[in-house]
């Protein structure tokens, strides 16, 4: 643009009322999770064999007794002395996930080897039968056994593999969804982190209480029964009714169904300075401010007297109060100002406390 060779320039967005944001509604199952629903991890130490000379055994203590330990219950016990030249053999850790929804026994899942000792490789070795445990649900029990070819997923990084479908159940593993703790069973609707807040928890509740009013009885005056309570701004507890204790699936299904018009966020201005990377929320609000960075004047809001001088860039907007920054950004980017100083402007804002809105930097 012919303004953006000289030598300042000033950016005028003017305030006013600031429109309501329009977001198309949105089914519960898109921004809650069922508490009880969460990834599993297990895990193990074990040993991989078969290495051409790059395991850590021989010269690690350690590994030779893990080894010793091994060949022991393969009745073919051997001392840690005696193992001195096993180098093809390497101590690694074990990992592996078991997803939200669970799995049965019998069923296979990848797993993770990394290499704890000093072994230089795992390329061609083989993951020996060994016991993964579930610490978050019973320490000390074997819930699977793991073993399998290694396979070195990044060449550059050979002390770490994956064995795929090496790691099969002997238990089943189904987290609970259902709390039946207290003297009702109830669900706890978790609320993603980028949508928590009193006020949609609150209208989760409402909402949930709209749609099943029929599936309690009321009490002796006839007024329809609580079923949800927001307890916070990340959760709302919702008791089962009868008719569905027998079925909690299909419940928490039609929960996870209800949908809500325009759920409340918080307001967020997001940036990556690596990237150039500008996410900003339409509930962002602005107060007028002059700001000056470099060769460039921001001055956002009418309450500032006195037209620019005609001699500089001036780009103004339908009055509004506060200001969306999302103009602010539009506007800056058609003036073609360069991404990190949008992202360095919108950061002293934030500072100068005109940016009404949580600031998240990666």
């Amino acid at each position: 643009m012919k303004h953006a060779a000289r030598n300042a320039f000033i950016l005028t967005i003017a305030a006013g009322v600031f429109m309501p944001r329009v977001d198309a509604g949105v089914q519960l199952q898109h921004i809650c999770t069922v508490a009880g629903q969460q990834e599993i991890k297990l895990t193990g130490l074990g040993l991989v064999v078969g290495l051409d000379g790059t395991g850590d055994g021989g010269r690690n203590l350690p590994a030779m007794r893990a080894l010793a330990t091994a060949l022991r219950r393969l009745d073919a016990p051997a001392t840690p002395d005696e193992l001195g030249g096993a180098d093809n053999v390497a101590v690694v850790a074990i990992e592996a996930t078991v997803p939200a929804t669970g799995l049965r026994r019998g069923q296979r899942i990848d797993c993770v080897v990394s290499s704890l000792m000093g072994a230089d490789s795992l390329v061609g070795g083989r993951l020996m039968f060994t016991p993964m445990e579930a610490p978050s649900l019973e320490p000390g029990v074997a819930v699977g056994l793991a073993s399998g070819p290694v396979t070195i997923e990044d060449p550059t990084i050979g002390t770490s593999g994956k064995v795929s479908g090496g790691l099969v159940l002997e238990e089943n593993i189904v987290p609970g969804f259902v709390d039946e703790s207290g003297p009702e069973p109830k669900i706890s609707l978790l609320l993603s982190e980028s949508r928590a807040s009193f006020h949609t928890a609150r209208d989760i509740a409402y909402l949930i209480n709209h749609e099943f009013e029929d599936a309690y009885s009321g009490d002796a005056a006839g007024r329809p029964r609580t079923v949800a309570l927001a307890v916070g701004p990340g959760t709302v507890e919702v008791l089962v009714p009868p008719q569905y204790r027998a079925d909690p699936v299909t419940f928490v299904a039609e929960v996870l169904d209800v949908n809500i018009d325009r759920p409340n966020t918080a307001a967020r201005v997001v940036v990556n300075p690596k990237t150039g990377t500008v996410v900003v929320t339409g509930e962002v609000e602005l107060s007028p401010v002059v700001i000056t960075h470099r060769n460039l004047t921001v001055r956002v809001g009418n309450d500032f007297l006195g037209p620019p001088p005609d001699t500089f860039a001036v780009l103004d907007t339908e009055a509004r109060d506060p200001g969306p920054v999302e103009e602010l950004v539009q506007a800056l980017n058609e003036l073609r100002v360069p991404t990190e100083d949008v992202i360095h402007i919108l950061r002293e804002l934030h500072r100068s406390g005109k940016l009404h809105a949580e600031f998240i930097e990666h």
